[in-house]
């Protein structure tokens, strides 16, 4: 089988030749955009050398700064009607894409409606601040949130357009909001779920698979369990809810992870640790159905010989 062969047969619920592996990273700064960043990737991808590429996604959301009261969120809406930096992430994709060789299968980065909404005032507030104001602006005056968030969701939906044209294979949706300190099952089946939704049969009817990455820890995983998506990746150390387990609630969808993201983990030093823990993952995942992954992405600082050897190692265990 091909790289691409390997990935398509575990998605559609057939037995792979051996266990397909992908892993990514942030780029350090000065190296992810741009022509540095096609560069960083197309390095990344052959020092490597996994069966899945994924390309990040370094343009974000239009910055605004302080959104002091809910009807601010029309300052938001306003930047994204501006679709340029959607179109400057389909441009820089194509890019890549232009110059790979190798016969993988290539992911494109999507940023959840959740990390979107935050990304326009996170400068301003930080993380834990932007996530706040979003989940109170909702409550006092969920209209203009929304509608923002509505103008965020035609952006993404426009992205994923762009992902098609360039040739990518399938979209890394980064989903946010699935805390239970953020938001109640029923806040986040009004104001968080149908966007999701909106933007993963986007990417299905654009022809892509859609992978559902769940991110944070403390989630209420019950809640993603019918979302449509082909693949779902998330923190089994974070969530925290174990692989086995997982893939029980997302019975009929192949699943991607299993390997933890921190530093520590993927050290030279560790590399041991690490062969054992993948080679226990692999032997369990023959069977089809499974995509060895970590529950996020890696360090900036990870070797990428250890990398590369991870995913040698699945193609051993056959």
């Amino acid at each position: 089988m091909t790289k691409r062969e390997r990935v398509l047969a575990v998605i559609q619920g057939q037995r792979p030749d051996h266990v397909p592996a992908g892993f990514s990273m942030h780029f350090p700064k000065g190296e992810e955009a741009g022509e540095a960043g096609v560069e960083s990737h197309l390095r990344f991808f052959q020092e490597t050398d996994l069966d899945i590429c994924k390309i990040m996604n370094e343009n974000l959301a239009p910055y605004v700064g302080e959104i002091p009261s809910p009807g601010d969120w029309s300052k938001v809406a306003a930047a994204c009607r501006e679709s340029r930096f959607v179109e400057a992430q389909g441009e820089f994709t194509g890019k890549i894409l232009a110059r790979v060789e190798e016969d993988a299968y290539f992911l494109g980065t999507l940023h959840g409606i959740t990390a979107s909404a935050i990304h326009p005032m996170e400068k301003f507030y930080g993380y834990e601040g932007a996530r706040t104001r979003l989940a109170e602006h909702l409550r006092q005056e969920e209209r203009p949130v929304l509608e923002a968030m509505e103008e965020l969701t035609r952006r993404q939906c426009q992205l994923v357009r762009e992902y098609a044209e360039a040739g990518i294979h399938g979209v890394y949706y980064a989903a946010l909001g699935g805390e239970s300190r953020w938001f109640t099952d029923e806040e986040f089946a009004r104001w968080i779920e149908p966007f999701d939704r909106r933007i993963l049969l986007e990417i299905q009817k654009a022809g892509m698979h859609a992978f559902l990455h769940i991110c944070k820890d403390g989630l209420v995983m019950e809640r993603y369990r019918d979302y449509p998506a082909h693949v779902v990746n998330w923190g089994v150390y974070e969530a925290p809810l174990a692989l086995d387990e997982g893939k029980r609630l997302f019975s009929g969808k192949a699943v991607m992870g299993g390997l933890g993201n921190r530093s520590s983990q993927w050290s030279l030093s560790a590399l041991p640790e690490l062969e054992r823990a993948a080679g226990e993952l692999i032997a369990g995942g023959r069977e089809g159905g499974f995509l060895l992954g970590a529950d996020c992405t890696l360090p900036a600082s990870t070797p990428y010989q250890v990398i590369r050897r991870v995913g040698e190692l699945a193609r051993e265990r056959v």
